[in-house]
């Protein structure tokens, strides 16, 4: 049993750098994000909704935010995770067709990785 549990121990504890890593890069990708959207929480929305806590989130539920009807309308099935969040950010029209979100996407998947690992850490 310990052989097993050693590896897996040192594997986790490898794994929490090249996770903040992830994260340092995903805010300085978000930069490209931070002209309609909020991340603070109690931050005003903007052009796009605040995305304080999105992660766990059901989509199209940030308060005060005025939604598309599509996002209304298809919003409520989807449940923002790293697997929803990678397909929404590589082309959100693609998820949700009709969606008032402008930004047609970020095609890299390394990119889409670290903007999530900086969305799913606990902001101030």
């Amino acid at each position: 049993m310990l052989k097993f549990v050693a590896p897996l121990a040192a594997a986790l504890v490898l794994a929490a750098p090249a996770q903040a890593q992830d994260a340092a890069a995903g805010k300085r990708a978000f930069l490209k994000c931070v002209a309609c959207h909020s991340i603070a929480k109690g931050a005003p929305n903007k052009i796009g909704p605040n995305l304080f806590g999105v992660v766990g989130r059901k989509a199209g539920t940030a308060p005060g935010f005025r939604y598309s009807a599509a996002m209304k309308a298809k919003g409520a099935a989807i449940v923002w995770n790293p697997a929803t969040l990678d397909k929404w950010l590589a082309r959100p029209s693609a998820v949700i067709p009709g969606t008032s979100m402008a930004f047609g996407g970020v095609p890299n998947a390394a990119e889409r990785a670290a903007i999530i690992a900086y969305l799913k850490k606990p902001m101030p």
